[in-house]
């Protein structure tokens, strides 16, 4: 057993360089390439009228913005590896619970989904912050199942299915603005890279949820918690890389 966390102990502090140097190569090469943010606000009494146009209260740096979920993944993987918190690591893994890794999701996965929603053309300020709560809400809801779980002799899906129905609901607008994009183009639509991006990104979005149905319905390897463990762990480097270098190959040089 003590070989397995030292393993994981490894694979933490390897990706936790890995995002490290990845973020520095995206601010590096990067160009100013930017998304506006933009706020719609009411000019007259509820009813009366509709609101203003909508004013851009800042722009959204794409470059320093991919450089952000990539550091905080590496702050992440870093710190649980370092003297200290990797006993407080391993603690909770031997309790089937890992705190570290729901607190950085919230956060770095959130910011890719807003980025993602962004190059669709969502760009009302209150919509954006919808769908970074409602991610967050999504990974929050994975942690309540970890630490619920830890109490109860029969798995209790409740957190899951909640969380997958909060999560579902940013993608759900991203669909709504492609689709609308699409037919109200007045050019060629909806850059193809963005198709790929959606459907890279959905793809490995729902394998988090496909590898935590798999360790509590303890099938086949996931029976052992450690196994589901480096599954997240492969799972958050393919994600947030693809994202980094799919916008970065399309918009960020």
């Amino acid at each position: 057993m003590e070989s397995v966390f030292g393993r994981l102990r490894l694979y933490n502090a390897v990706l936790g360089v890995v995002h490290l140097v990845q973020a520095g190569a995206t601010l590096a090469l990067s160009n100013d390439f930017s998304l506006p943010v933009t706020g719609s606000y009411l000019q007259a009494a509820p009813g009366q009228a509709p609101p203003g146009e909508p004013v851009v209260e800042f722009d959204l740096r794409v470059g320093p913005l991919v450089a952000v979920f990539l550091l905080l993944a590496a702050a992440d993987h870093l710190l649980v590896s370092a003297p200290g918190l990797y006993d407080w690591y391993v603690r909770n893994l031997r309790r089937g619970v890992n705190y570290a890794r729901w607190y950085e999701y919230s956060l770095s996965a959130s910011l890719m989904i807003v980025l993602i929603a962004a190059i669709t053309g969502i760009a009302d300020i209150a919509a954006l912050l919808a769908i970074f709560g409602a991610n967050a809400a999504m990974i929050l809801f994975g942690l309540v199942m970890e630490r619920h779980n830890l109490t109860t002799e029969r798995t209790d899906w409740t957190a899951f299915v909640f969380g997958s129905l909060v999560g579902i609901a940013p993608w759900v607008a991203i669909v709504v603005y492609v689709a609308g994009a699409e037919e109200n183009a007045a050019g060629e639509g909806v850059p193809t890279f963005v198709y790929g991006i959606i459907a890279s990104l959905f793809v490995l979005f729902f394998s988090f949820a496909v590898n935590m149905w798999l360790q509590y319905r303890k099938v086949g390897p996931w029976r052992d918690y450690l196994f589901g463990e480096k599954g997240y762990i492969v799972l958050s480097l393919v994600a947030k890389s693809a994202l980094a270098w799919q916008m970065f190959a399309n918009t960020l040089v």
